[in-house]
């Protein structure tokens, strides 16, 4: 260090200059000396003989000088002054024009110039602030610590602290409690100096070192003397500054901890909350319990279109975010060097993945076995009504047939009358013969019922028990009327032919019209177009009948015409009904008049059904024209977000306002989503389950859409993570678009992802030596880092990391245990004083209730470990 000003041109000093230099050198000397219980009263007197001088710098260098000459005379002094300039020079600082003759001879210029060289050497030149060092270093330090207060302005070490304020600003700096800074006036140079003085003399151990006065009358103060009172205040604050920049790197530590831990808490909460639900939805659409009628069973399934649209929706939201933050989590912990959050176990992202991938695989079977449900009770509620039906009429045909046939009118009766109840009883026969396929369809019906699990299946077996019991009975009862007829036939003459042939003929027709009475007015329900066409065509047959049944009843009634004509030709008394058959002439016209009725209520009933299939054919037309659109829409935006998080044509902020863009697009198309839910909705009211207008189902388009959502969010948390991974890591767009296009150039199956292969031809393409077989071994590390889960892939964000990873800064558990050390004070444990002293309260709280007690004798009560605290912050073992 070549000497400071011009000492060896210099050779006269301005008077007020030397004076303040003398004080301010001379209380300079004597802080020091004081330390080895001297001092000095004339600064060109006391050093002559040099035995001060080599005490002086043995004291602010440490280190000890060569023994002094004890002799008196002039050439002892001349020895013990040059070893002392030798020691000076030995330092690295070269002294012009100042001999060991101009000290000895008590050269007051020389003196002070010597002593202005050792304080340059021992109190500024090690000064460093920044960039800048020694007297730059000192002067920025001042301009740094007195930039927020009022009326203070330093630019130099001589006029800026005339008015006193910059020192007491210094001081108030780094001490508040010792001066009012609000209370000192502008205008009050002396007082504020002498302030500055006396508080830096009394509660700092800065000697008084210039005088107030001298400072304020003297036009521009000397340079050397201000810079050697100002260099006692950086020293003094020294420590202050160093606990204070240790302080700040550990609050910025612990904040980075807190945060993170903020976040798992976070994560642990929305985990556990979302699998809570799941384990609580998914035992609700396990529960396969069918309910009994058509009505509860349709509003299960409006709670699960409920379940859809409004329960699920939110929490698929909310898998997608909690996977957002756990991937956001970990960047922030690989970033801050933190070792890699491991959730609490079963509450992985991959064992929420495995329950929601359970919950729909419940949740399709349990829809499904709505349907099938549904379409199990529709039949179910058909056949019940149809077998209620044929068992009306059928019951209403047996009522008082038993009590006919148990009748024993035959054994007083006379031949006429024989012969008619035996023709009468093969009238019944041939009714029951008829009323046989009736019964049959009754317990075909039956067995249908109980093979589909009809719920009151006990009344529709006792009533069909009875049913075919009394059938058997009216079989076994007639057989034993005829047996008795038979027996007595014999005995009477046959009665007459055309009542008998009458009565044979109007059964058949009156049991023909109780058919088609029946088929008329059955109970029908179909699916599709085509099937109610058939349903129409078959009426239409049975319509194309009615003229030659009519030609049968005409026959019939000629029969009865015949009759009338016969008995009023020979004057044959005529009973009033015929006696082979209950059924007459007007019987039968009534009922082919209740016949030719309902055919065109029948008429009616199929074309009100063809209206409601053109309508179901309408919704299935306009469900199928929406997701024809909406399904192609969604694979296509699908596809613009892949291109989008492989282009390297723009920044990553141009990428996200792409997705983000993207994304509003996606919200904004929700309502089409919203509007085929409501058709699909429509068309499940309307019974209608098939739908040949389109490939897709309303549950294709839910699954692409929640697909959707998840990937426009992820990719724009994976952008989110590269502007972090980027700006945390200092890398250029440039540098951020050359890895792109080495990935994208390498990732052949275009899915954002490598094999390991790929990702070894990509290295070597950008220097990597990992073709020799040495190299084998540092590809395998470098999978490590790159797949630490052992997928076998490499993702982008990987790539980023393991590029950008050796230039990474970042704080290390070393460096925060230097920095509780400093606050510390050197020792290998800190106090809950010294915490609370020296950081911010939550900071401080937050290392007390973490911090584990020392183990150690030579410590306080209560003293902490801050060294396995901090090796703890990096998952690392106690350094």
């Amino acid at each position: 260090m070549i000497q400071e000003d011009d000492w060896d041109r210099d050779l006269l000093l301005d008077p007020a200059w030397e004076k303040q230099q003398r004080k301010t050198f001379t209380a300079w000397c004597n802080s020091h000396l004081r330390k080895a219980g001297t001092q000095i009263e004339n600064i060109e007197e006391d050093f002559r003989n040099g035995l001060k001088l080599m005490l002086l710098l043995e004291v602010i260098s440490g280190e000890r000088l060569p023994r002094p000459d004890k002799g008196k005379m002039r050439f002892h002094k001349i020895a013990n002054v040059n070893k002392a300039l030798d020691f000076i020079c030995s330092k690295g600082v070269k002294l012009v024009s100042i001999g060991a003759e101009e000290i000895v001879d008590g050269n007051v210029k020389m003196t002070l110039g010597m002593i202005w060289t050792i304080i340059l050497r021992f109190a500024i030149q090690d000064i460093s602030v920044e960039e800048t060092s020694a007297k730059e270093g000192l002067l920025l330090w001042c301009q740094r610590k007195t930039a927020p207060y009022r009326n203070v302005n330093v630019q130099n070490f001589h006029i800026s602290w005339k008015d006193g304020l910059a020192l007491c600003a210094l001081i108030h700096r780094h001490r508040p409690d010792l001066i009012d800074y609000s209370k000192l006036r502008k205008d009050d140079p002396i007082g504020n100096l002498n302030t500055a003085f006396e508080v830096a003399e009394k509660f700092l151990d800065i000697p008084k070192m210039l005088d107030a006065e001298d400072i304020v009358n003297t036009p521009k103060p000397d340079e050397k003397a201000i810079m050697t009172y100002v260099s006692c205040f950086y020293h003094a604050f020294a420590g202050a500054e160093q606990a204070e920049t240790a302080a700040n790197r550990i609050c910025k530590v612990l904040a980075v901890n807190q945060e993170n831990e903020k976040l798992m808490e976070e994560y642990e909460k929305l985990a556990s909350e979302l699998l809570e639900w799941i384990r609580r939805t998914i035992p609700w659409l396990e529960n396969r319990v069918a309910e009994q009628t058509m009505q509860a069973m349709q509003q299960k399934l409006e709670d699960f279109r409920d379940y859809r649209r409004v329960h699920k929706p939110p929490k698929v939201q909310e898998k997608c975010q909690l996977e957002i933050n756990f991937n956001t989590l970990q960047t922030k912990l690989r970033l801050s060097n933190r070792p890699a959050f491991m959730p609490s176990e079963g509450k992985m992202v991959s064992d929420i993945a495995n329950a929601w991938k359970g919950l729909e695989q419940v949740e399709k079977g349990y829809e499904e076995w709505l349907l099938t449900e549904i379409h199990r009770l529709e039949r179910l509620e058909h056949l019940a009504e149809k077998f209620r039906q044929k068992c009306s009429l059928h019951e209403s045909w047996t009522s008082g047939k038993e009590e006919l046939l148990v009748q024993k009118d035959y054994e007083s009766a006379s031949l006429m009358e024989v012969r008619a109840l035996m023709r009468k009883h093969e009238a019944f026969e041939s009714d029951l013969a008829a009323h046989q396929d009736r019964v049959e369809q009754i317990a075909a019906i039956a067995q249908e019922l109980n093979e589909l699990d009809f719920h009151d299946s006990g009344t529709i077996n006792s009533r069909c028990q009875g049913i075919c019991d009394q059938w058997d009975n009216l079989g076994t009862l007639t057989q034993k009327r005829r047996d008795s007829l038979e027996r007595v036939e014999k005995l009477w003459e046959t009665i007459d032919q055309l009542f008998l042939e009458f009565a044979k003929r109007a059964a058949p027709f009156n049991n023909w019209m109780d058919g088609a009475m029946e088929d008329l007015q059955d109970m029908f329900i179909v699916h599709s177009i085509e099937e109610i066409q058939s349903l129409i065509t078959a009426h239409d047959q049975f319509k194309a009948t009615l003229p030659e049944a009519d030609k049968e009843r005409m026959a019939t009634l000629g029969i009865h015409n015949e009759i009338l004509k016969i008995a009023q030709t020979y004057g044959i008394k005529l009973v009033a009904e015929n006696p082979y058959t209950v059924l007459s002439i007007q019987h039968i016209n009534n009922k082919w008049e209740s016949v030719k009725q309902l055919v065109p209520m029948r008429d009616q009933m199929l074309q009100e059904e063809v209206a409601r299939q053109q309508s179901n054919e309408r919704l299935r037309r306009q469900f199928a024209a929406q997701s024809n659109i909406i399904g192609p829409w969604i694979q296509t935006k699908m596809e613009e977000i892949s291109h989008v998080s492989i282009d390297i044509a723009g920044s990553l902020e141009e990428q996200m306002s792409s997705l983000k863009q993207c994304e509003q697009n996606i919200v904004n198309y929700k309502s089409n989503i919203d509007k085929l839910e409501g058709d699909h909705q429509l068309s499940q009211e309307g019974l209608i389950f098939d739908n040949k207008h389109t490939n897709y189902t309303m549950e294709h388009i839910r699954v692409g859409w929640e697909q959707l959502l998840t990937t426009i969010a992820r990719t724009i948390n994976e952008v989110e993570n590269q502007i972090l991974t980027r700006d945390a890591k200092g890398i250029s767009q440039e540098q951020l678009n050359e890895f792109r296009a080495s990935f994208n150039h390498f990732d052949r199956k275009r899915n954002g992802m490598m094999d390991p292969d790929d990702f070894r031809a990509c290295l070597i393409s950008m220097g990597y030596d990992l073709v020799r077989i040495y190299f084998i071994f540092e590809f395998a590390r470098i999978m490590t880092l790159v797949d630490p889960n052992n997928t076998s892939v490499v993702t982008f964000q990987a790539f980023i990391d393991f590029m950008t990873r050796e230039t990474a800064e970042t704080d290390t558990a070393e460096q925060v245990i230097a920095s509780f050390k400093i606050l510390a004070s050197d020792k290998t444990y800190i106090t809950v004083d010294e915490l609370r002293r020296e950081l911010p309260p939550e900071q401080a709280e937050y290392c007390i209730s973490r911090m584990t007690k020392y183990i150690g004798n030579d410590a306080p009560p209560g003293a902490l470990d801050y060294i396995s605290f901090s090796s703890a912050l990096y998952g690392e073992s106690d350094l």
